[in-house]
């Protein structure tokens, strides 16, 4: 079985970053992480997928004088480690739509609500504030628009009585691991 490439971009821990990369141990597992990227030097995530012996690179985006130039190295980075999907686990820039076509319909994200729900951040309190009863996470493909691209599969986590933005958030995050693997199973086997 030929697997495909994937590189992850993260900002931080990267537990989803985590996810995918024990997923991709299985050997059944139609995809293989080659790469970790972080716009931060210090992100957690990158010593995890070192000690993963997975390649790592970090590149602050300050350090160049447009996003264009440090969205250009990021490509670069990728394809040095011929990347054919590129997942994004908590990496906490908006991206640029150059970048973004170049990936079309090869780089998928994960976010915190069910799309077309609570784009962007805060989602959990935005969703305690509206009396929302159900909430949960969509994996999706990225777009230029910020969390517009088709949804790949979303997971549900009812709102529970008394619960707080981190209660909720973390039965989100549990559905998050479970569901972003078997989103990158189903693009790397083309079942997407």
């Amino acid at each position: 079985m030929s697997r495909k490439r994937v590189g992850i971009l993260i900002s931080g821990r990267g537990s989803n970053m985590s996810a995918l990369i024990e997923a991709a141990k299985a050997p059944d597992y139609p995809a293989e992480v080659v790469g970790v990227l972080s716009n931060r030097a210090a992100a957690p995530g990158l010593a995890i997928a070192a000690t993963e012996g997975i390649a790592t690179a970090s590149l602050a985006q300050s350090k160049f004088p447009s996003r264009e130039m440090f969205e250009d190295v990021m490509t670069r980075t990728l394809e040095s480690w011929e990347v054919d999907i590129v997942c994004l686990a908590g990496f906490m820039r908006i991206l640029g739509d150059e970048f973004v076509n170049h990936w079309a319909g090869r780089m998928i994200n994960i976010h915190p609500s069910l799309l077309p729900l609570y784009k962007g951040l805060h989602t959990h309190e935005r969703a305690l504030a509206d009396g929302a009863t159900i909430h949960g996470c969509t994996v999706h493909f990225v777009t230029p628009g910020l969390d517009e691209g088709a949804p790949i599969l979303k997971a549900e986590v009812p709102v529970l009585p008394g619960d707080t933005p981190e209660t909720l958030a973390a039965r989100v995050l549990a559905e998050e691991h479970r569901i972003y693997p078997e989103a990158l199973r189903l693009l790397a086997s083309g079942a997407v």
